[in-house]
């Protein structure tokens, strides 16, 4: 990372986007740093992504359980407290979630 000044963020400030999915809705609080993107991403109970994801990413999971499902069939949930990182174009991945959740990512 290059060419990020020291600096602060109070997410409760940052805009909320929202991003329907084939069921509930992920609600973004984004920041760019460069070519970094750092979010603060919530979804709603029942929530089921609409695509299959190529995008590397570093995600936390602050809240909820994430059920994270890699197009090869394999799963994986994610509780409090837990991770997971993949690269650009390395898994496809996609997420749903029967309870909600919120998560930090950086991709």
């Amino acid at each position: 990372m290059n060419g990020i000044p020291f600096g602060t963020t109070d997410w409760s400030e940052v805009e909320t986007t929202e991003h329907q999915g084939e069921r509930g809705v992920a609600c973004w609080r984004t920041r760019q740093f460069g070519s970094i993107r750092v979010r603060m991403v919530e979804y709603t109970p029942g929530y089921l992504a609409d695509h299959w994801c190529s995008k590397g990413h570093i995600l936390f999971c602050l809240e909820g359980e994430l059920h994270t499902e890699l197009e090869d069939g394999r799963t994986f949930i994610l509780r409090p407290g837990m991770s997971y990182q993949v690269a650009d174009n390395a898994e496809p991945h996609r997420s749903h979630t029967p309870m909600g959740a919120k998560l930090f990512v950086v991709d």
